[in-house]
């Protein structure tokens, strides 16, 4: 039986105020609900947002270890429901269970993480050029930080914002896709019964394009969070700058690995299978370009088809299966329109391309792992985001010829290169247009400790995730302090 999941407003579970609900399903078996979720309306966005601004007056004046111990007592609640929180995630989202568990074990690692920064909260004091004087700089929170999170990591993308946040000593709003909303639920019921205070944490469901809007432009927010498509961050931005409100924003990715002639072929193989199609395709940072130079091509062409082909798909809760279902009928029908468009560029469809409905995929949302040949750098499926097991392999001259190719495109999140030549790739490095390179390893793999964000259209704002330089940069503000203790007026840059 599915379950019943309301909001959560002010400490307390709450039904949608105009009493609507939809559901959610299992995208590996569509015949299956894992919840009926509240279809939250404005009014409900309206009474999480005061319960917010209400849990602030205190929650602010809490001091950061003691905000620490309560996100320790979460991560080591979530360690302890690990394989039942993985499961929700697999059954939920789809991913294989091997992949839902390592979605949680990112919230539990980030849990963990923002935990210990509590202990380590700090400003910086610097000498004053005036005697008897003393300057320092400390942080303090934003306020009331709306939270919406897409449906590909349905646990480890929500506590890359909430507990970043919550140390800091903001309060949230947090709206996930409608996609994963009982995995939301999952998360907000740990952190209730870590201790958190009611109103520091509030979750409503709702589409989009309605809830998530609204309550990103709320009067009543002070700073946004959002991670999803290009064109509704960019839709954001819009609106937000004009606030002045502060926005990090995660977007997409049109993700390259480079493989040069000097590469190990069989460990390259290893990573874009993996980075192409680890969680079918729908990570921002799939593997979905393989740039490879033309002393290998034709071999290492051979060597990833025959990879894929031994792919197998099916439901993620069974050990044999390599890849999941897509999310749901729109993604896939996107993912087939895209295969359609590579064929009529004239791209080579090496092996894939095809829905599957037969045997165990009968009832869900299954595209085969596909592969396309011959595919020149301005072809649309070598320059928009598809979000699904589809990846393109272009051939280059060299090393300079790969780098152009990976940068001219208009996003710049992952990016991978494969070479023994240890000065090739610390020219990689360095030429890279993404936030994030890697060296002889896929473009999927972040830790947690890092910042993570994109360059040109896949982020603005700060990174996610990390500590300085990443989510605790964007999730308070700095306030420098100067004390005069001389006791008569003195004047900077004057009294020298």
């Amino acid at each position: 039986m599915a379950r019943k999941i309301d909001n959560f407003i002010g400490g307390a579970w709450i039904p949608p105020a105009g009493g609507k609900r939809f559901a959610s399903v299992n995208p590996a078996d569509n015949r299956e609900t894992i919840a009926e979720v509240s279809l939250s309306e404005r009014g409900d966005v309206d009474r999480a947002v005061a319960a917010a601004r209400e849990a602030f007056r205190t929650w602010r004046l809490m001091p950061p270890p003691r905000r620490g111990e309560i996100l320790f007592r979460a991560a080591e609640l979530l360690a302890g429901r690990k394989a039942e929180l993985g499961e929700l995630v697999t059954r939920e989202m789809g991913k294989v269970l091997a992949e839902g568990l390592g979605d949680v074990q990112e919230a539990i690692d980030m849990a963990y993480y923002m935990a210990g920064e509590g202990r380590r909260w700090q400003g910086e004091t610097v000498p004053s050029e005036l005697p008897d004087k003393d300057c320092k700089s400390v942080r303090q929170p934003l306020g009331v930080v709306a939270l919406v999170t897409p449906w590909n990591f349905p646990t480890a993308i929500p506590a890359w914002k909430l507990f970043p946040a919550l140390i800091c000593g903001n309060t949230v709003i947090f709206k996930p896709s409608s996609a994963t909303p009982a995995c939301a639920a999952a998360i907000v019921e740990t952190l209730s019964e870590a201790g958190i205070p009611p109103g520091v944490v509030n979750l409503v469901h709702g589409p989009g394009e309605e809830i998530g809007e609204y309550l990103l432009t709320h009067p009543g927010v002070d700073a946004a969070s959002f991670t999803g498509s290009c064109a509704a961050g960019e839709r954001l931005e819009g609106l937000l700058g004009k606030m002045h409100r502060p926005l990090a924003l995660e977007m997409g990715g049109k993700n390259a690995v480079i493989v040069m002639a000097d590469a190990d072929l069989s460990l390259a193989l290893e990573g874009v299978l993996w980075g192409g199609f680890g969680t079918s395709g729908q990570r921002c940072t799939s593997a979905s370009r393989v740039i490879v130079n033309e002393q290998v091509y034709d071999r290492f062409v051979e060597m990833l088809v025959e990879g894929a082909k031994r792919l197998r798909l099916g439901n993620g809760l069974h050990k044999e299966t390599d890849v999941g279902p897509l999310i749901n009928e729109q993604q896939c029908r996107k993912v087939l329109d895209y295969i359609r468009i590579g064929i009529g560029e004239g791209g080579e469809l090496l092996t894939g391309g095809r829905q599957v409905t037969e045997g165990g995929c009968g009832n869900g949302w299954f595209i085969e792992p596909t592969v396309f040949g011959g595919v020149r750098p301005e072809m649309r499926i070598a320059r928009e985001e598809i979000f699904g097991p589809v990846v393109s392999v272009i051939k280059c001259g060299g090393f300079a010829e790969a780098v152009e190719i990976a940068n001219d495109v208009p996003m710049g999140l992952s990016s991978a290169i494969y070479s023994r030549d240890v000065n090739l790739t610390a020219r990689a490095e360095r030429d890279l247009q993404s936030g994030i390179v890697y060296i002889n390893a896929s473009t999927i793999g972040a830790e947690i400790h890092l910042p993570f964000g994109g360059w040109k259209h896949s982020g603005s704002g700060h990174p996610e995730a990390g500590g300085r330089g990443g989510a605790l940069d964007f999730y308070s503000r700095v306030k420098v302090i100067y004390r005069d203790f001389s006791g008569r007026l003195q004047k900077a840059q004057i009294d020298k």
